[in-house]
C-alpha cells in the first residue's frame, strides 16, 4: 500500500472517466446499453457501476475503492448511512436461529439493531463488557455467527482487544464486524488484525464537514458481495451527489484526523486536572485503563473524547451552555468541535433498560473535537468550565 494521503487522492485512479481530475457527478439512475449482450453482462455483474444505481454508480465504485484502499481491504461498497451499512451486514450474514455478540458499549442505534430488530427476525444476542476479551469467548455458542465490535466506543471511548476477540471469534466459527468510525482507517486498520469486515458511518469522519450522510463497507470480495445483494433488496442506496461529497472529504482525511487527533488529545490534558472536570475518558491519556492497549492497536488516538463533570447533569449542562466555539449536535467527526449529553440523545435510540446498562452517566459530555487552533478551543473549553459547578 502507498501512503495514506496518496492512496486518499489517488485510490479511485482509473475509475474516473474521461481523464477528469475532479470526478464528474453521474447524476443518472439508469445506464443504456448497445447492445442485448451487453445489457445482460451489466444487469448480472455484481457490484457494476452501469446498470441501475440501486446497484452501483460510478461514484460509488470510486469511493468505495478508496476506502477499501486507505483500509487494505479488497473491495467495499456504499450505503444511505452507517446505520444502513451494518443493518444491511446483519440482514446478508444472519438467520433465524442465528446468535449474536455485541459490546454493552456501542452506539445505540447498533445496539438497538443487535437487542430489537434483529430479535424480531429470531436472531438472539448476548451483550458484554467490551474491555473484558474473555467476555466475548465465554458469550460464544455454535450457533454464533457474527460478534459486532466499536472501538473506540460510543461514547465511553473504552477499547476492544482486536487480536483477541478474532482469535476466540474464528475458533468458534464466528465472523467479526468492526465499526471503524471513531478511530477511522488513518488511526486503526481492524483488518489487518483478522476483523472480517470493518463498517463506517461516512457521515462522520470520513466525510468531515456535517453536509451527507453515508456509510461504506469494506472488505474480501466474497463477503462484500453477499452484502452487496442484500444491498439492493434492501435499497439503501447512496445518492450520486452524497457519494462523490464523501469522496471529497476522504481527499483531506489524513490531514483532517491529524488535526482532530492533536486537538482532542491537547483538550483532554488540559481538562483531566479541571475541579469540575471528575474524569476524562481518552485513549491518549496515561491515566485512561487501556492506553496501552490504544498504543498497541491504534496509530493515534482519535478526535472524541468524554468529559465527566463532578456535578452531573448540572455540571454538564453549564459546560454546553458556556462554550463559545463548540456546537451542540449529534454527529461527530466535522471540521467544528460538535459536543453532546449522550445520556439525553441515547433516551431517544435505546429504551430505559438498555440505557442503564450502557454505564452512560448524566454527567458526560461527548466531545468531538474539531479542526480549530488548538489553543482557541482549549481557552474556549476552560472558560467554560470556570462557569461550571464543582
Amino acid at each position: 500500500m502507498t501512503g495514506f494521503s496518496t492512496a486518499a487522492v489517488h485510490g479511485d485512479d482509473g475509475l474516473v472517466p474521461g481523464g477528469a481530475v475532479a470526478p464528474p457527478i453521474v447524476q443518472s439512475a439508469t445506464f443504456s446499453a448497445e447492445s442485448d449482450e451487453r445489457f445482460t453482462e451489466i444487469a448480472t455483474e455484481a457490484r457494476g457501476s452501469a446498470f441501475y444505481t440501486r446497484y452501483g454508480n460510478p461514484n460509488h465504485a470510486q469511493v468505495a475503492a478508496v476506502v477499501a484502499e486507505l483500509e487494505g481491504a479488497e473491495t467495499g461498497l456504499v450505503t444511505a448511512s452507517g446505520m444502513g451499512a451494518i443493518s444491511t451486514v446483519a440482514l446478508a450474514l444472519l438467520s433465524a436461529g442465528d446468535h449474536v455478540v455485541v459490546q454493552r458499549s456501542t452506539y445505540g442505534g447498533t445496539t438497538s439493531l443487535a437487542t430489537g430488530l434483529l430479535a424480531r427476525f429470531g436472531v438472539s444476542c448476548t451483550q458484554v463488557d467490551q474491555t473484558d476479551s474473555g467476555a466475548f469467548e465465554r458469550a460464544l455458542r455454535p450457533e454464533t455467527r457474527l460478534v459486532l465490535v466499536e472501538t473506540p466506543s460510543n461514547p465511553l471511548l473504552e477499547l476492544t482487544d482486536l487480536a483477541a476477540v478474532v482469535a476466540s471469534a474464528h475458533a468458534a466459527g464466528a465472523l467479526v464486524v468492526v465499526d471503524n468510525t471513531f478511530a477511522t482507517p488513518v488511526n486503526q486498520r481492524p483488518l489487518s488484525a483478522g476483523a472480517d469486515l470493518v463498517w463506517h458511518s461516512g457521515t462522520k469522519f470520513l466525510g468531515g464537514h456535517s453536509d451527507l450522510s453515508a456509510g461504506v463497507v469494506v472488505g474480501p470480495a466474497g463477503l462484500v458481495e453477499r452484502v452487496w445483494r442484500t444491498a439492493i433488496v434492501t435499497g439503501s442506496t447512496l445518492g450520486p451527489v452524497d457519494a462523490w461529497l464523501l469522496l471529497r472529504g476522504i481527499r483531506t482525511l489524513p490531514l483532517r484526523v491529524q488535526r482532530h487527533n492533536d486537538n482532542a488529545l491537547a483538550l483532554a490534558r488540559a481538562l483531566e486536572g479541571h475541579p469540575a472536570v471528575a474524569r476524562v475518558r481518552y485513549p491518549g491519556l496515561p491515566s485512561h485503563p487501556q492506553h496501552d492497549l490504544a498504543r498497541r492497536q491504534m496509530t493515534g488516538f482519535g478526535g472524541v473524547l468524554g468529559v465527566e463533570l463532578a456535578a452531573g447533569r448540572a455540571g454538564a449542562a453549564a459546560l454546553l451552555a458556556g462554550l463559545g466555539l463548540a456546537k451542540r449536535a449529534a454527529s461527530l467527526g466535522s471540521v467544528s468541535t460538535l459536543v453532546v449529553h449522550p445520556r439525553s440523545m441515547w433516551a431517544g435510540i435505546v429504551d430505559a433498560g438498555q440505557l442503564a446498562a450502557t454505564g452512560i452517566g448524566e454527567g458526560l459530555v461527548r466531545v468531538s473535537a474539531g479542526i480549530e487552533d488548538t489553543a482557541d478551543l482549549v481557552a474556549d473549553f476552560l472558560a467554560a468550565l470556570d462557569g461550571a459547578p464543582t
